[in-house]
């Protein structure tokens, strides 16, 4: 049997899936955890706008190719809508909460939409809080140099909201939203996975624990027969 663990994963958009294929799947991979990221809905469509149906539709897809992988999601919570008790979640103050609960509710309602498929050992959901840019702030100099403005600009943000994961979700206070304050020049893609790569994961484990915890999953995962 295969030492190798395999993982699809359901991401939001293109930078997503550029992220798991440049920077995220060959860090896992020296780890022999094999992931691949999985745009949602219809090959290029863009990001954003991210609906449960969409999502459980394409996470069934993966299920029931293979029974020998695991699936898991990589969505951002600031560009879901239409997800199961999502009003309620999003009134919950704490970022830790809010994502606790959104992974419970994402994983009762799949258990409960697609039986049969040992959801509850071969599905592992996530959120990214809020937003895929906010693993960005991990590193503020790093940031600070690739958007060419002063460190002491990236790392008031940080100060401001307390660490990375917790820099919120408004339209100008989003992760994404920030950065294009500080340069109206950032290209999510081109220039996001250019800085997401110069930081690296380690340094965004260090400083995101919502993404250290999911990424601790998926390191312990054990190859399914």
């Amino acid at each position: 049997m295969s030492s190798l663990v395999e993982v699809s994963a359901i991401v939001e958009g293109q930078t997503e899936a550029k992220f798991f294929k440049e920077v995220l799947a060959p860090y896992l991979g020296d780890r022999h955890v094999f992931v691949r990221g999985i745009i949602a809905s219809k090959p290029g469509q863009k990001g954003g706008n991210i609906h449960f149906e969409r999502v459980k539709k394409d996470i069934a897809s993966q299920l029931r190719q293979r029974s020998d992988i695991y699936v898991t999601q990589f969505i951002d919570f600031y560009g879901i809508h239409d997800w199961p008790e999502y009003a309620a979640i999003r009134r919950i103050a704490s970022h830790t909460e809010k994502a606790e609960k959104f992974c419970a509710v994402t994983l009762e309602k799949l258990q409960h939409a697609l039986p049969g498929h040992d959801m509850e050992r071969r599905f592992i959901p996530y959120v990214c809080m809020h937003e895929f840019e906010a693993l960005l702030f991990s590193d503020t100099t790093k940031l600070a140099a690739h958007l060419g403005v002063a460190p002491k600009q990236t790392e008031q943000i940080v100060r401001s909201c307390g660490e990375p994961e917790r820099i919120n979700d408004s339209g100008k206070t989003a992760p994404s939203g920030r950065i294009r304050s500080l340069n109206a020049r950032y290209d999510k893609i081109a220039t996001g996975i250019t800085i997401a790569r110069d930081i690296g994961i380690a340094a965004m484990r260090a400083q995101c624990p919502l993404f250290h915890a999911w990424l601790e999953k998926l390191e312990n995962l054990k190859p399914l027969q």
